[in-house]
């Protein structure tokens, strides 16, 4: 008897992915290997019910993958390092993830011994690609097999085939699709799908709670986060806590637009209470530490470093060499953000550090001038203005 077809697929737990079980065991005649990368979006109870949810769909084996600490250590690092906000608006908070558990994913499919893996991404978002084209990099050789975008169907079509296989569950409740992670949670609805309508208030997860406004202290050490009001924490644990403190004033929501990487406008929703500050934090803090043409240097490699994130080019050599220019950095990003916690928002009150170069021994700006002379001044500007006068000689310019 010739051995049964041995597929992986990428597995969340929701309709999609749901509905992928028994679809491809039915289509396929094949062992069905479920697999979810956890990247921090998921505590022990909900992994927990993944894998039983998993079992009762008729996966064959169920792994959790746990690479929290590594997503931190390869991927929210140089987010934070870069303070990069897609758009000036968006932190990656999920499309970062994909790109990190598609990873994982196509190692894991190597590992077992796959024939195919499997995704449950629609044809319509950034998803797919990102997916196949790290399944392509990595697993070059295994068949990618794409029930719901194949298909394309409907939400509806979808609960009908799981009643029809005796999986009764109650799909309606969610009105809104949400996908949280560690550095954030986004949220979609029939609002995101238009141009002009705001997500309401119970859209996001966490209600405002809290109104009166708090100051909190956050210390960056070499450009990573490792205090809050003096104690310290680990990378993760810290991310969790501030989100949990900044939260509570439903401070972190925004909606992204922006073009997908399939060339349609797209819009989304999200929350991302402790990604905020810190890259607002970091970016002040930098401000601050490093020079002029450092920041000016960060800011175009680190938009670009984003940009091919978002897209799904992780594996790219030149992100490696990106991050090497962001980690060469960070060694003098050192010091402690304070920042004014209120509802909706959030103020970046100043900062303290050894490494500030706004040092009033040389000057205070506007002020005083401490190492150097008025005519020291006037050389330098004479100097400095040679190149242009000499422009407007030459060309008979005037600035008439």
């Amino acid at each position: 008897m010739a051995q049964q077809k041995k597929i992986v697929l990428a597995f969340s737990g929701g309709l999609d992915t749901s509905y992928c079980v028994p679809y491809l065991k039915e289509q396929y005649q094949a062992e069905i290997h479920t697999v979810l990368v956890n990247t921090g979006g998921f505590d022990q109870q909900e992994l927990d019910d993944i894998e039983q949810h998993a079992y009762s769909l008729g996966s064959h084996t169920h792994q959790t993958l746990e690479r929290t600490e590594d997503y931190y250590s390869k991927v929210i690092r140089y987010l934070i390092f870069g303070n990069i906000l897609k758009n000036n608006t968006y932190p990656l908070s999920v499309s970062s993830e994909r790109v990190f558990q598609a990873v994982a994913i196509a190692k894991y499919a190597l590992e077992v011994g796959a024939d195919a893996i499997a995704h449950g991404s629609t044809g319509a978002g950034n998803d797919q690609v990102r997916f196949d084209l790290v399944f392509n990099v990595i697993a070059p050789d295994l068949d990618i097999i794409t029930p719901i975008r194949d298909q394309q169907l409907t939400r509806e079509e979808e609960v009908a085939f799981l009643q029809d296989h005796d999986v009764d569950m109650d799909w309606s409740q969610a009105k809104y699709s949400v996908n949280k992670g560690l550095w954030g949670t986004s949220v979609g609805g029939a609002e995101t799908l238009t141009s002009d309508q705001p997500l309401p208030d119970e859209a996001y997860p966490s209600p405002l709670k809290k109104e009166e406004p708090q100051t909190l202290k956050l210390t960056f050490t070499e450009g990573e986060p490792t205090a809050i009001n003096g104690e310290s924490y680990g990378s993760i644990e810290l991310i969790q806590k501030l989100d949990a403190l900044a939260s509570q004033y439903a401070i972190g929501r925004d909606i992204h637009v922006g073009d997908t990487i399939i060339g349609i406008k797209g819009r989304v929703g999200f929350e991302a209470a402790a990604a905020m500050l810190i890259i607002k934090a970091h970016e002040q803090l930098e401000k601050h530490v490093l020079t002029k043409w450092q920041l000016h240097w960060k800011d175009q490699l680190a938009n670009w470093y984003g940009m091919m994130l978002h897209e799904g080019q992780y594996l790219d050599p030149v992100m490696r060499n990106i991050e090497a220019f962001l980690d060469d950095t960070q060694p003098v990003v050192n010091g402690t953000v304070s920042i004014r916690l209120l509802p909706y928002r959030f103020e970046i009150e100043g900062i303290t550090s050894d490494n500030d170069l706004m040092n009033a021994k040389f000057g205070d700006y506007g002020e005083m001038n401490n190492a150097w002379s008025g005519e020291d001044v006037k050389g330098f500007a004479k100097i400095l203005s040679n190149q242009i006068k000499i422009h407007q000689s030459v060309n008979n310019n005037s600035n008439d």
